[in-house]
């Protein structure tokens, strides 16, 4: 099973952490299954950002990201050439290293 490392977040994973999820998983899935609550205001539909992750090692490991995400993308906060949004990033068999964002773009946070 691949391993999720998550780097530091002062809220939601003050520590770091890392996780392992099967291949298939999105993201998103991965951290909220094992309690990193990451934002996620559209229901992991692609229709929003606050689920933005930089991929710093892993990347190509992913699956390509569609038009529609790539479109949201570009209003996510912090935007880097290695960002997905989580909900649409799908991990295979390769280890990732992801970083939350500091903000998103949502004014009020969602109790998920």
């Amino acid at each position: 099973m691949p391993v999720i490392k998550i780097l530091p977040h002062p809220e939601y994973c003050p520590d770091g952490a890392e996780i392992t999820a099967p291949a298939g998983t999105s993201i998103c899935e991965a951290l909220l299954e094992n309690k990193i609550n990451i934002e996620h205001a559209c229901d992991m539909s692609c229709a929003c950002t606050t689920c933005h992750v930089i991929v710093r090692e892993g990347l190509n490991s992913l699956n390509d990201a569609e038009e529609e995400e790539e479109d949201l993308l570009d209003r996510a906060w912090g935007l880097e050439p290695q960002s997905r949004l989580s909900c649409q990033a799908i991990l295979a068999a390769k280890d990732v290293v992801i970083e939350i964002p500091k903000y998103t773009i949502n004014h009020a946070k969602e109790n998920h």
